[in-house]
């Protein structure tokens, strides 16, 4: 048994599925894992979602309210930080280093505490995209194995942008290992990096289980059929509301369902001015499978740019595990790993055709438990193995 210490961008408390959520409580299942609930910045602690529950998690142990350690099963602990570190995006870089490796520095100290009473030793850090505030980690929590995973391309956003270009490289060269979670990410990195690795992630097989029966949630038992489904966040940076509202226009028969918070440029757009389209709102996660089932075909429209056309969509092993037809935009990862088992379209014509072909498949059983299988080869232990035999040709190699 191992001790992993997982420092991340995404609190524990966040509300929808993640990833590395996914992954520690995989990893927990055979080793230790202490999992850093990401710190608040003065600039979030004054003008966050007050109501979230990742920011009143967050307070409560500031104020000393609440622990700031939790057992969530056997082998894992989540670790909040009692401090709020300083906002230092918004100066030059040589301040922002200054202070950023402060903040580092404090982070720092309290893992180390903390993992000593834990009684951790020799452990490996694993980096979950958490640029900044794990930059200088190594240097304070001396693991016996750091690795740095980008699950997504933060410096595409402008936020990440001013500072994240220079320090992402920095970073994943001062790494033992670099994780990557597209072929296309893993080959930027290798730049900086030669044990750069793809991984692949997983989905939650004993939630997304097509075999179960789901009772057709209330606010979709009016919806008429066929019901053409989006699952997750609703999202004006990478999902492309001007392709969506000329296909939904142009299938008025069809019924488009958005399961998933919106953002404020999705709110606005003109999308809402059309008759067969249903925003569903925010669900829980446990819920989600319900609406899955509900859905006749899935879709996954997104923009392509740098963000998206890298990153791995969880979303789509969730389609395929309930066996429903889909159709994703033609990204590097979908064509990379997901060709076979999908219909994937660049423009509003082929999305119209690749839809209507996706409806007519819709009762086809023999190809739901085709898309079922593919999934289930990409459950969180498939893609937790991949990680052990990383680190385990990683350490033969020194």
């Amino acid at each position: 048994m191992k001790d992993f210490i997982i420092t991340s961008l995404q609190t524990w408390d966040i509300e929808i599925g993640s990833t590395i959520k996914n992954t520690a409580l995989e990893i927990s299942k055979q080793n230790r894992v202490l999992y850093i609930n990401t710190p608040m910045d003065l600039s979030v602690r004054l003008r966050g979602n007050k109501q979230a529950p990742a920011y009143v998690r967050r307070m409560s142990v500031i104020k000393g309210d609440v622990s700031p350690l939790r057992q969530i099963n056997e082998n894992m602990w989540v670790l909040d930080c009692p401090f709020t570190l300083l906002s230092v995006n918004f100066l030059p870089a040589p301040l922002f280093n200054f202070f950023n490796r402060q903040n580092n520095r404090r982070i720092g100290q309290w893992i180390v505490k903390q993992a000593a009473l834990l009684g951790f030793k020799d452990y490996i850090h694993l980096i979950d995209t958490d640029i900044y505030r794990s930059r200088y980690l190594k240097e304070y929590i001396h693991p016996a194995l750091s690795i740095y995973y980008r699950r997504d391309y933060i410096i595409g956003e402008a936020y990440w942008r001013k500072h994240g270009t220079r320090l992402e490289p920095e970073l994943a060269a001062s790494a033992d290992i670099v994780l990557a979670n597209s072929t296309r990410f893993a080959a930027e990195l290798q730049a900086y990096n030669p044990e750069t690795y793809p991984i692949e992630t997983g989905v939650n097989l004993e939630l997304y289980d097509a075999s179960r029966s789901y009772e057709t949630p209330g606010d979709m038992k009016d919806i008429p059929h066929p019901i053409v489904g989006y699952m997750g966040t609703v999202n004006s940076t990478r999902l492309d509301g001007d392709l969506l509202y000329d296909i939904i226009r142009q299938r008025p028969d069809y019924s488009f369902v958005f399961t998933g918070p919106e953002d404020d440029g999705f709110r606005q757009h003109r999308i809402h001015t059309l008759k067969n389209v249903h925003f569903l709102g925010r669900k829980n996660v446990e819920e989600l499978p319900a609406y899955i089932t509900a859905y006749d075909v899935c879709i996954n429209p997104q923009m392509i740019n740098d963000i998206t056309d890298g990153n791995y969509p969880l979303k789509i092993d969730e389609y395929l595990a309930m066996g429903k037809p889909t159709v994703a935009t033609s990204t590097h990862t979908m064509r990379d790993i997901f060709a076979d088992h999908t219909h994937l379209a660049t423009n509003c014509e082929e999305w119209l055709t690749a839809i209507d072909t996706a409806v007519s498949e819709a009762g086809n059983k023999e190809l739901a438990q085709q898309r079922v299988a593919f999934a289930e080869t990409h459950s969180w232990g498939h893609s937790v193995k991949k990680i052990y035999g990383i680190i385990e040709n990683f350490k033969k190699k020194g």
